[in-house]
């Protein structure tokens, strides 16, 4: 099989990318590195950079490819607040611009990375796809639009599309900025390091963190399953963890104590997003593997960010003694 991975050199692209060219397919990536590493994937994957909005390079990529994974994205909804007509011009255009491009090459299957943000606040816990949609960020509206124009489009060309709402997805390289980090590695480094957990709210909002690999899973099982074609499929773990009960878990595999410091004038956003799995299940066989202590147990063992630095000053003590012994003799 030949695939096309947008965005495939971030956190999860490169993780699906570096998958599929391990099982033997022809991997072909484009990205613009604004968040991506080209160092994130392996020799056998195809590199490109450039943007999604490129119809002539996209077009040139598509050729003789079977699946498209769309999973170039903004995906901060903080910032997404901030700069509400990048979101649209990048995920809703970008993902305009590639249909176009996917519809003139004849590729088969498009595969949509997306969110369970659209989902917004919820009464009924776990969300299952059919709930009503209530979308409270420009990033959720983003996502649910280019669900909309993917599902759409493919309708109109005869392209089998389907749309993965990703909930709180957690892993080895995952990306750190400066200003709105994703709260598993952040919380992840400030105990490492010794530094403050800020929580905002009163901390029990309830989030589905769900294993980069359990994901990978998912988007594989997605590019061959048969009748998926205009479904939306929920993928997390199923088990809500509230953000108190993630710092808990913190505290439990890096055996440290978290600094917590709670912010109630700000707000922790949705109280409550698990997801509802039964028709993942159903239509991909989707199992999740990996619960949340083993995965931040893997992040400590693979991502040398979050070991605990060499103690330098006792080396130095110790060159110190080694010195006067030396003198002494």
């Amino acid at each position: 099989m030949i695939v096309l991975i947008t965005g495939g050199a971030g956190f999860i692209g490169s993780a699906l990318a570096n998958q599929l060219a391990a099982e033997g397919h022809e991997v072909r990536v484009l990205d613009d590195l604004s968040s991506g590493e080209r160092d994130n994937l392996d020799s056998g994957v195809h590199f490109t950079r450039g943007e999604v909005s490129n119809i002539p390079k996209l077009w040139s990529l598509l050729q003789g490819v079977d699946c498209v994974y769309h999973l170039a994205a903004r995906v901060s909804v903080a910032e997404s607040i901030l700069y509400p007509r990048e979101y649209n011009e990048v995920n809703v255009g970008g993902t305009v611009s590639l249909m176009e491009a996917i519809r003139d090459a004849g590729v088969r299957r498009v595969v949509l990375g997306s969110s369970g943000a659209v989902y917004g606040q919820q009464g009924t816990q776990p969300v299952h796809e059919s709930a009503l949609l209530s979308p409270d960020s420009p990033y959720a509206v983003s996502k649910l639009s280019a669900e909309q124009y993917v599902h759409t489009i493919g309708s109109l060309w005869g392209i089998e599309t389907v749309a993965l709402r990703m909930f709180n997805v957690y892993g080895p390289g995952q990306n750190l900025p400066v200003s709105h980090a994703p709260v598993v590695p952040r919380f992840l480094r400030n105990v490492v390091t010794g530094g403050s957990v800020v929580i905002f709210g009163g901390g029990l909002q309830l989030r589905d963190f769900v294993y980069v690999s359990d994901v990978v899973d998912a988007l594989v099982r997605s590019a061959t399953a048969a009748d998926i074609s205009r479904q939306v499929i929920n993928i997390g773990s199923g088990v809500g963890t509230t953000i108190r009960g993630l710092v808990d878990t913190i505290e439990q595999v890096t055996e440290k104590q978290a600094n917590r410091l709670y912010n109630q004038e700000k707000s922790g956003g949705i109280q409550q997003l698990t997801a509802d799995l039964t028709r993942a299940k159903a239509l991909l066989g989707y199992e999740p593997k990996v619960m949340l202590a083993d995965g931040l147990k893997r992040i400590l063992v693979e991502d040398a960010r979050f070991r605990p630095a060499p103690m330098k000053v006792k080396a130095k003590k110790m060159g110190f003694l080694q010195s006067a012994v030396h003198g002494l003799m």
